[in-house]
Protein backbone atom coordinates (compact mmCIF):
# COMPACT_ATOMS: atom_id res chain seq x y z
CA UNK A 1 0.00 0.00 0.00
CA UNK A 2 1.27 3.00 -1.15
CA UNK A 3 0.06 7.30 -1.29
CA UNK A 4 -0.87 8.41 -4.60
CA UNK A 5 0.96 11.01 -5.91
CA UNK A 6 -2.19 12.82 -6.53
CA UNK A 7 -2.63 13.13 -3.21
CA UNK A 8 0.43 14.75 -1.96
CA UNK A 9 -0.01 18.58 -2.09
CA UNK A 10 -3.76 17.41 -0.46
CA UNK A 11 -1.92 15.70 2.75
CA UNK A 12 0.40 18.33 2.99
CA UNK A 13 -2.20 21.41 3.17
CA UNK A 14 -3.65 18.94 6.01
CA UNK A 15 -0.95 18.85 7.73
CA UNK A 16 -0.62 22.38 7.81
CA UNK A 17 -4.06 23.20 8.69
CA UNK A 18 -3.84 20.32 12.07
CA UNK A 19 -0.67 22.60 13.18
CA UNK A 20 -2.10 26.13 12.34
CA UNK A 21 -5.66 24.88 14.22
CA UNK A 22 -4.07 23.05 17.48
CA UNK A 23 -1.48 25.93 17.68
CA UNK A 24 -4.29 28.56 17.78
CA UNK A 25 -6.06 26.45 20.71
CA UNK A 26 -3.34 25.86 22.98
CA UNK A 27 -2.20 29.86 22.56
CA UNK A 28 -5.63 31.10 22.87
CA UNK A 29 -7.29 28.39 25.59
CA UNK A 30 -4.37 26.67 27.05
CA UNK A 31 -6.46 25.85 30.11
CA UNK A 32 -9.65 24.70 27.71
CA UNK A 33 -8.65 20.62 28.02
CA UNK A 34 -12.25 19.60 26.84
CA UNK A 35 -11.75 21.92 23.32
CA UNK A 36 -8.42 20.82 23.40
CA UNK A 37 -9.01 17.21 23.36
CA UNK A 38 -11.96 17.46 20.42
CA UNK A 39 -9.72 19.39 18.34
CA UNK A 40 -6.50 16.71 18.82
CA UNK A 41 -9.68 14.03 17.73
CA UNK A 42 -10.63 16.25 15.12
CA UNK A 43 -7.15 16.35 13.60
CA UNK A 44 -6.34 12.61 14.00
CA UNK A 45 -9.58 11.75 12.02
CA UNK A 46 -9.22 14.43 9.78
CA UNK A 47 -5.59 13.27 8.70
CA UNK A 48 -6.79 9.53 8.81
CA UNK A 49 -9.45 10.08 6.24
CA UNK A 50 -6.97 11.94 3.99
CA UNK A 51 -4.68 9.64 3.93
CA UNK A 52 -6.89 6.82 3.20
CA UNK A 53 -8.19 8.70 0.30
CA UNK A 54 -5.24 8.34 -1.50
CA UNK A 55 -4.10 5.33 -0.76
CA UNK A 56 -3.46 3.16 -3.60
CA UNK A 57 -2.90 -0.45 -3.13
CA UNK A 58 -0.30 -2.03 -5.48
CA UNK A 59 -2.17 -5.16 -7.88
CA UNK A 60 -0.74 -7.82 -9.92
CA UNK A 61 -3.24 -8.08 -12.67
CA UNK A 62 -3.09 -10.62 -15.84
CA UNK A 63 -4.30 -9.70 -18.37
CA UNK A 64 -7.53 -11.63 -20.06
CA UNK A 65 -8.98 -9.64 -23.53
CA UNK A 66 -12.27 -11.42 -22.87
CA UNK A 67 -13.11 -9.88 -20.00
CA UNK A 68 -14.07 -6.34 -18.59
CA UNK A 69 -12.24 -5.22 -15.36
CA UNK A 70 -13.50 -2.84 -12.56
CA UNK A 71 -11.79 0.62 -13.06
CA UNK A 72 -12.74 1.54 -9.50
CA UNK A 73 -13.41 0.87 -6.05
CA UNK A 74 -16.96 1.46 -5.21
CA UNK A 75 -20.49 0.31 -5.61
CA UNK A 76 -22.45 -0.57 -8.83
CA UNK A 77 -25.33 1.83 -9.11
CA UNK A 78 -26.89 1.23 -12.15
CA UNK A 79 -26.64 -1.91 -15.37
CA UNK A 80 -29.43 -0.98 -18.01
CA UNK A 81 -29.44 -1.07 -21.98
CA UNK A 82 -29.39 2.83 -22.79
CA UNK A 83 -28.06 4.88 -25.66
CA UNK A 84 -24.64 6.02 -26.35
CA UNK A 85 -24.54 9.03 -27.90
CA UNK A 86 -21.37 10.87 -28.16
CA UNK A 87 -18.96 8.20 -30.02
CA UNK A 88 -20.17 4.75 -30.27
CA UNK A 89 -24.21 6.13 -31.56
CA UNK A 90 -25.59 2.79 -30.59
CA UNK A 91 -26.96 1.10 -28.07
CA UNK A 92 -24.93 -0.06 -25.19
CA UNK A 93 -25.44 -2.11 -21.86
CA UNK A 94 -24.62 0.88 -19.19
CA UNK A 95 -22.27 -0.26 -15.69
CA UNK A 96 -21.98 2.60 -13.41
CA UNK A 97 -19.95 2.30 -10.75
CA UNK A 98 -20.14 4.97 -7.28
CA UNK A 99 -17.36 5.92 -5.59
CA UNK A 100 -17.73 7.13 -2.11
CA UNK A 101 -15.04 9.34 -0.17
CA UNK A 102 -13.57 6.34 1.83
CA UNK A 103 -13.30 4.06 -1.31
CA UNK A 104 -9.81 4.47 -3.55
CA UNK A 105 -10.09 6.71 -6.07
CA UNK A 106 -7.75 5.33 -8.55
CA UNK A 107 -9.21 4.22 -12.16
CA UNK A 108 -7.60 1.60 -14.11
CA UNK A 109 -8.44 0.93 -17.52
CA UNK A 110 -11.22 -2.13 -17.80
CA UNK A 111 -9.34 -3.59 -21.09
CA UNK A 112 -6.18 -3.24 -23.17
CA UNK A 113 -6.14 -1.50 -26.55
CA UNK A 114 -5.44 1.69 -28.29
CA UNK A 115 -7.18 4.76 -27.39
CA UNK A 116 -9.45 5.78 -30.01
CA UNK A 117 -11.11 9.03 -29.08
CA UNK A 118 -10.54 11.14 -25.74
CA UNK A 119 -12.23 14.34 -24.60
CA UNK A 120 -12.45 16.27 -21.68
CA UNK A 121 -16.39 17.62 -21.11
CA UNK A 122 -16.94 20.78 -18.30
CA UNK A 123 -20.01 20.78 -16.75
CA UNK A 124 -21.67 20.79 -13.39
CA UNK A 125 -21.24 19.59 -10.15
CA UNK A 126 -24.37 16.74 -9.39
CA UNK A 127 -24.00 14.19 -6.92
CA UNK A 128 -22.72 11.18 -8.82
CA UNK A 129 -25.61 9.00 -8.37
CA UNK A 130 -27.64 11.88 -9.87
CA UNK A 131 -29.47 10.48 -13.45
CA UNK A 132 -28.28 13.34 -15.68
CA UNK A 133 -24.89 13.46 -13.98
CA UNK A 134 -23.13 11.10 -16.61
CA UNK A 135 -24.10 13.75 -19.19
CA UNK A 136 -24.15 17.31 -17.03
CA UNK A 137 -21.53 16.62 -14.78
CA UNK A 138 -17.53 17.82 -15.37
CA UNK A 139 -16.31 14.53 -17.26
CA UNK A 140 -13.93 13.09 -19.49
CA UNK A 141 -15.11 10.48 -21.98
CA UNK A 142 -12.16 7.68 -23.23
CA UNK A 143 -12.93 5.23 -25.71
CA UNK A 144 -10.24 1.77 -26.03
CA UNK A 145 -10.33 -0.32 -28.95
CA UNK A 146 -9.17 -4.28 -28.36
CA UNK A 147 -6.81 -6.31 -30.59
CA UNK A 148 -10.70 -8.17 -31.70
CA UNK A 149 -11.85 -4.51 -32.62
CA UNK A 150 -14.05 -4.71 -29.51
CA UNK A 151 -14.98 -0.96 -28.68
CA UNK A 152 -15.23 -0.12 -24.36
CA UNK A 153 -16.42 3.39 -23.82
CA UNK A 154 -15.87 4.86 -19.95
CA UNK A 155 -16.08 7.64 -18.36
CA UNK A 156 -14.83 9.42 -15.61
CA UNK A 157 -17.40 11.60 -13.90
CA UNK A 158 -17.21 13.95 -11.36
CA UNK A 159 -19.57 14.74 -7.93
CA UNK A 160 -20.56 16.94 -5.31
CA UNK A 161 -17.46 17.13 -3.68
CA UNK A 162 -14.97 15.91 -6.41
CA UNK A 163 -14.13 19.09 -8.10
CA UNK A 164 -10.60 17.49 -10.28
CA UNK A 165 -10.36 14.82 -12.74
CA UNK A 166 -7.06 14.11 -13.05
CA UNK A 167 -6.26 11.61 -16.73
CA UNK A 168 -3.08 10.55 -17.92
CA UNK A 169 -4.05 8.98 -21.39
CA UNK A 170 -5.01 10.94 -25.11
CA UNK A 171 -5.67 8.98 -28.46
CA UNK A 172 -3.30 7.13 -29.69
CA UNK A 173 -1.99 5.77 -26.09
CA UNK A 174 -1.53 2.46 -26.10
CA UNK A 175 -3.08 0.82 -23.07
CA UNK A 176 -2.53 -2.26 -20.60
CA UNK A 177 -5.55 -3.68 -18.66
CA UNK A 178 -5.56 -2.91 -14.86
CA UNK A 179 -3.36 0.15 -15.52
CA UNK A 180 -3.93 3.37 -14.06
CA UNK A 181 -5.86 6.04 -16.68
CA UNK A 182 -6.49 8.61 -14.06
CA UNK A 183 -8.21 9.56 -10.45
CA UNK A 184 -11.15 11.22 -9.36
CA UNK A 185 -10.78 13.59 -5.69
CA UNK A 186 -13.66 12.79 -3.37
CA UNK A 187 -16.39 10.98 -4.68
CA UNK A 188 -17.28 10.65 -7.81
CA UNK A 189 -18.47 7.89 -10.69
CA UNK A 190 -17.34 6.02 -13.65
CA UNK A 191 -19.52 4.75 -16.44
CA UNK A 192 -18.92 1.85 -18.97
CA UNK A 193 -20.88 1.35 -22.02
CA UNK A 194 -20.36 -2.30 -23.09
CA UNK A 195 -21.42 -4.47 -26.22
CA UNK A 196 -24.99 -6.01 -26.77
CA UNK A 197 -24.90 -9.29 -25.87
CA UNK A 198 -21.88 -8.83 -23.18
CA UNK A 199 -22.29 -11.18 -20.68
CA UNK A 200 -22.71 -9.23 -16.90
CA UNK A 201 -21.22 -10.62 -13.65
CA UNK A 202 -22.19 -7.86 -11.10
CA UNK A 203 -25.39 -7.18 -9.92
CA UNK A 204 -26.99 -3.97 -8.72
CA UNK A 205 -25.57 -2.54 -4.96
CA UNK A 206 -23.24 -5.00 -5.51
CA UNK A 207 -19.73 -3.72 -3.98
CA UNK A 208 -16.62 -4.02 -6.58
CA UNK A 209 -13.09 -3.23 -6.32
CA UNK A 210 -11.37 -1.69 -9.07
CA UNK A 211 -8.93 -4.13 -11.28
CA UNK A 212 -9.75 -7.32 -9.55
CA UNK A 213 -13.37 -7.26 -9.78
CA UNK A 214 -14.48 -8.79 -13.24
CA UNK A 215 -17.23 -6.85 -14.20
CA UNK A 216 -18.31 -8.86 -17.42
CA UNK A 217 -17.28 -10.96 -19.94
CA UNK A 218 -16.92 -9.73 -24.00
CA UNK A 219 -18.61 -11.56 -26.65
CA UNK A 220 -15.43 -13.71 -28.27
CA UNK A 221 -17.56 -14.02 -32.13
CA UNK A 222 -16.98 -10.86 -33.84
CA UNK A 223 -18.96 -11.84 -37.16
CA UNK A 224 -21.45 -9.61 -38.29
CA UNK A 225 -24.82 -10.65 -38.42
CA UNK A 226 -24.95 -11.07 -42.63
CA UNK A 227 -22.22 -13.32 -42.01
CA UNK A 228 -23.96 -15.42 -39.25
CA UNK A 229 -26.97 -15.87 -41.68
CA UNK A 230 -24.98 -16.60 -44.82
CA UNK A 231 -22.88 -19.42 -42.56
CA UNK A 232 -26.52 -20.77 -41.23
CA UNK A 233 -27.67 -21.22 -44.80
CA UNK A 234 -24.96 -22.43 -46.61
CA UNK A 235 -24.94 -25.20 -49.09
CA UNK A 236 -24.31 -28.73 -47.95
CA UNK A 237 -22.46 -30.90 -49.88
CA UNK A 238 -23.80 -34.01 -47.82
CA UNK A 239 -26.73 -34.36 -45.49
CA UNK A 240 -27.69 -37.31 -43.83
CA UNK A 241 -31.39 -37.50 -43.45
CA UNK A 242 -33.05 -39.94 -42.09
CA UNK A 243 -36.33 -41.82 -43.85
CA UNK A 244 -39.01 -44.30 -43.33
CA UNK A 245 -39.34 -47.23 -45.25
CA UNK A 246 -42.65 -48.26 -46.18
CA UNK A 247 -42.56 -51.28 -43.62
CA UNK A 248 -41.77 -48.27 -40.40
CA UNK A 249 -38.20 -49.45 -40.77
CA UNK A 250 -35.98 -46.06 -40.29
CA UNK A 251 -33.22 -46.00 -42.45
CA UNK A 252 -30.29 -43.90 -43.03
CA UNK A 253 -29.51 -42.29 -46.94
CA UNK A 254 -26.93 -40.36 -47.46
CA UNK A 255 -28.07 -37.84 -50.40
CA UNK A 256 -25.32 -36.80 -52.73
CA UNK A 257 -24.95 -36.05 -56.57
CA UNK A 258 -26.15 -38.78 -58.86
CA UNK A 259 -24.13 -39.25 -62.15
CA UNK A 260 -25.95 -38.45 -65.32
CA UNK A 261 -27.15 -41.40 -67.43
CA UNK A 262 -24.58 -41.65 -70.51
CA UNK A 263 -26.50 -41.57 -73.90
CA UNK A 264 -26.56 -44.63 -75.93
CA UNK A 265 -27.11 -45.16 -79.00
CA UNK A 266 -29.32 -47.86 -81.06
CA UNK A 267 -27.47 -49.60 -83.25
CA UNK A 268 -29.40 -50.73 -86.41
CA UNK A 269 -29.39 -54.21 -87.97
CA UNK A 270 -28.00 -54.35 -91.30
CA UNK A 271 -28.63 -57.95 -92.35
CA UNK A 272 -31.93 -58.36 -94.71
CA UNK A 273 -35.28 -59.27 -92.84
CA UNK A 274 -36.27 -63.03 -93.32
CA UNK A 275 -39.15 -63.37 -96.27
CA UNK A 276 -42.10 -65.39 -94.94
CA UNK A 277 -41.19 -68.26 -98.05
CA UNK A 278 -37.95 -68.63 -96.82
CA UNK A 279 -38.71 -68.82 -93.30
CA UNK A 280 -40.62 -71.47 -94.51
CA UNK A 281 -38.91 -73.62 -96.47
CA UNK A 282 -36.16 -73.66 -93.87
CA UNK A 283 -38.94 -74.83 -91.50
CA UNK A 284 -39.14 -77.69 -93.67
CA UNK A 285 -34.50 -78.60 -94.16
CA UNK A 286 -35.16 -77.32 -98.28
CA UNK A 287 -34.12 -74.50 -100.24
CA UNK A 288 -35.46 -73.61 -103.63
CA UNK A 289 -31.61 -75.16 -105.10
CA UNK A 290 -32.53 -78.58 -103.87
CA UNK A 291 -35.74 -79.20 -106.38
Amino acid sequence: MTIHKEGYTSIALCILFIFVLNAFIQFYFPDAFVIKWIVYIFSVLLFVIILQFFRSPGLTISSDETQVLCPADGKVVVIEETEETEFLKDKRIQISVFMSPVNVHVNRNPISGVVKYFKYHPGKYLVAWHPKSSTENERTTVVTENSAGVQILFRQIAGALARRIVWYVKEGDVVEQGQQFGFIKFGSRVDLFLPLGTKINVSLNEVVKGGRTVLAELVTNTNTKEEIIAEDFAPVEQKNLPLVEEHGKPTLVIEHDVPKPKKTVKKTSTTAKSTPATTDKKRNGKTTGDN
